[in-house]
């Protein structure tokens, strides 16, 4: 069991309310205000769960400039009132952001029983395939 401090556990009900907000947004049409609360719940417990130098460090990374900025700049747009330019930003972003994790969340999704065999259906694993590959480093 992994033990985790307060503020880490803060973080994790402030990034979890953050998604639920984003995903409850899009599903209301693209609600500007319950997408803008739910980027900054998603962006608070972030920083509450790895810490504020280490996001700062994870976001402002020479070679994640890009994606920082279409990410933040999504979040940005989403909170000046245009909500599906935004959260097109802001998908964009989060992809090239996180891209280097994704070859560890398909070997963990391909380890559960269900969603493993799921994924390893012919026509599903080769798209599969494609994003487990890693080509750059987190």
């Amino acid at each position: 069991m992994i033990s985790l401090t307060d503020s880490q556990k803060i973080g994790m009900g402030l990034t979890g309310f953050g998604v639920f907000f984003l995903f409850f947004g899009m599903i209301l049409f693209f609600d500007k205000a319950l997408l803008a609360i739910g980027n900054i719940l998603f962006v608070a417990g972030l920083a509450f769960v790895i810490g504020l130098e280490r996001t700062f460090r994870f976001f402002f990374q020479k070679h994640k400039i890009k994606a920082t900025s279409f990410f933040l700049g999504g979040v940005f747009v989403v909170l000046i009132g245009w909500p599906i330019v935004g959260v097109v930003l802001e998908i964009y972003g989060f992809f090239l952001l996180f891209r280097g994790f994704f070859p560890v969340v398909v070997g963990f999704i391909r380890r559960i029983p269900v969603l493993g065999s799921i994924l390893n259906l012919p026509f599903i694993s080769s798209y599969v395939d494609k994003v487990g590959e890693s080509n750059t480093m987190v």
